[in-house]
């Protein structure tokens, strides 16, 4: 932005102040964009249903790479912000390997809220769900038995499960799923009630968060960033997408490309957990876990798994 309006200045030799304002369509056409990631994972379960083996593929883009942060960022080929929340799996599996592979596709990337945990968040906690739907094990119990030696991830599934009732009878038509993920050192997990939209699309009806990212120094802070990052990873989930045609970005303003309104927001509870630990980040710890756990609820209510983002590109494929 600097220097565009540093050579708007240069060509229209003017002395004073100069204001560079984007279009919504030059923003949507001529942006950066959410990097494309494709993970595989293969779990093995042992007869008493526990998982004993995780396997996990990720390839993708480094938006590091070629900038000053990669002799920081890029190790032995790896880009650390490819994996995080993947190869920092919190459960505890008796034999874990992740890998990662860069890759190429001519399209200019940059970190999207949440930066890496954006998808490994997706891909680590659908699947934990569907390795739990195969030992038969409520996706809970599961979670509760591979946090048991992480507390702050144990303490806010905790909290989000009962503050949402996990276990007790929903009206006909609705399924609840939960997903739990750590990004920059806060922890958040959200439980999730969806219904069957008019669209075909799941509805969200209700999302209870809770958080621990430390002291709670401004509670109605934490509050509002959940509230933003839940909408903000809502949108995504279900509607935004950009297509590429002849190189050239489709989209071009909230027409063409969907974003949640105010009316399709649910019902929001966010709860904090009480903590002593140095204060942590809390504007972007709000986004992972809202796509999977929507994820695992749609499986619960049409026993249909959703592998793609957004969900609404799955379902047009369908």
């Amino acid at each position: 932005m600097a220097a565009e309006a540093a050579a708007v200045r240069k060509a229209a030799q003017h002395k004073g102040p100069i204001k560079v304002i984007w279009t919504r369509e030059d923003d949507i056409k001529g942006g950066r964009y959410r990097p494309i990631f494709v993970h595989r994972l293969r779990g093995g379960i042992d007869d008493q249903g526990n998982i004993v083996a995780w396997d996990q593929v990720i390839v993708g883009q480094s938006f590091m790479k070629g900038t000053p942060f990669e002799p920081m960022v890029v190790k032995d080929g790896v880009d650390q912000t490819m994996v995080e929340g993947a190869s920092t799996l919190p459960y505890q599996i008796p034999n874990l390997r992740v890998s990662a592979h860069l890759t190429e596709a001519g399209v200019p990337t940059l970190w999207w809220r949440s930066v890496g945990s954006t998808h490994t968040a997706f891909s680590t906690e659908t699947f934990l769900d569907q390795l739990a739907d195969a030992a038969g094990v409520d996706p809970l119990v599961v979670r509760r038995k591979l946090l048991a030696k992480h507390p702050r991830h144990l303490g806010v599934l905790e909290l989000a499960a009962e503050k949402a009732g996990w276990g007790q009878p929903l009206p006909k038509g609705r399924a609840r799923g939960i997903a739990v993920h750590e990004s920059f050192k806060s922890y958040v997990a959200h439980v999730v009630e969806v219904s069957m939209g008019e669209d075909g699309l799941p509805k969200v009806e209700r999302v209870v968060a809770a958080a621990d990212c430390g002291i709670a120094i401004n509670p109605d802070v934490i509050k509002a960033q959940l509230e933003g990052g839940m909408g903000f990873g809502l949108s995504a989930a279900l509607f935004s997408s950009i297509d590429l045609e002849d190189g050239r970005v489709v989209q071009s303003n909230f027409h063409d490309y969907r974003v949640l309104r105010i009316n399709e927001m649910p019902d929001i509870e966010v709860h904090i957990v009480p903590s002593q630990e140095n204060p942590t980040g809390i504007g972007e710890p709000g986004v992972p876990p809202i796509a999977p756990a929507i994820a695992n609820a749609w499986s619960k209510l049409t026993g249909q798994r959703m592998f793609t983002l957004p969900f609404s590109r799955a379902a047009a494929k369908a």
